[in-house]
């Protein structure tokens, strides 16, 4: 338990001296997108899906977040099929339907190795759609081969990249020769997080009325949630 809290401390640590200034940089070309009109759209497979569902309707968190879901990447549809078709070429085409891009909205794509062909395909049809796509990756798996019939990885295909630093195979520790304790859904939430709560910091300087929920669960007026999900129903399900 120990090494595993020495162990995400030191990653903490590089991530916050690596990546804040790219993480500043990014958030204002969020802010200027979400000023427009624009929302955050959120894609990942597998363990990285569930970090799409993280940001959305987060007590806390930011209101025009959209996480894309497609169902056969979920691990509730089936843990060993959305490992499969995490890498089939076609996957993403078959489920188009489930992405909506328009003008000034923003597209992460969150992705530990970077190299599947579902997580590049979202990539580029974003890119395709002309919004700006960033990417939440560990450039320690820069070496590893790319399973995408292009070629390319995906920091080769978005615009923008915030690095978790994760170790290749995920685990910090290791026992018998074989890795455990995964950082990458820890990593990923704290980055996700900073990066919003630097968007909301950023906004508050314009204005006072912020979108960002208010928790269900204390006793307040929800009044303000309920003005938030009108404003942004007609991008994002919140029923």
């Amino acid at each position: 338990m120990h090494a595993y809290f020495s162990e995400i401390e030191k990653l903490i640590q590089v991530v916050k001296e690596q990546e804040a200034s790219h993480i500043s940089d990014v958030a204002q070309i969020i802010v200027q997108r979400l000023q427009k009109g624009g929302i955050i759209q959120l894609f990942g497979c597998g363990h990285s899906q569930l970090l799409a569902q993280e940001a959305f309707y987060r007590a806390g968190g930011l209101v025009p977040v959209r996480p894309v879901f497609i169902e056969p990447l979920a691990l509730h549809a089936g843990a060993l099929a959305s490992s499969i078709n995490e890498k089939d070429s076609t996957i993403i085409g078959l489920h188009k339907e489930q992405f909506d891009f328009r003008e000034n909205d923003v597209c992460i794509v969150i992705s530990t190795s970077g190299r599947n062909a579902a997580p590049i395909d979202a990539a580029l049809l974003a890119k395709d759609s002309g919004i700006f796509v960033l990417s939440l990756q560990s450039l320690h798996y820069k070496e590893q081969t790319t399973r995408h019939h292009s070629g390319l990885r995906l920091e080769e295909v978005v615009d923008f990249v915030i690095n978790t630093h994760i170790p290749i195979g995920d685990g910090v520790l290791t026992i018998h020769d074989i890795q455990y304790a995964p950082a990458s859904t820890v990593i990923g939430s704290l980055l996700l997080n900073a990066l919003f709560s630097e968007i909301i910091e950023t906004l508050a300087k314009s204005s006072r009325e912020l979108p960002i929920f208010v928790s269900n669960n204390v006793d307040s007026d929800w009044s303000h949630n309920e003005k938030m999900i009108a404003k942004y129903q007609h991008r994002i399900n919140f029923t």
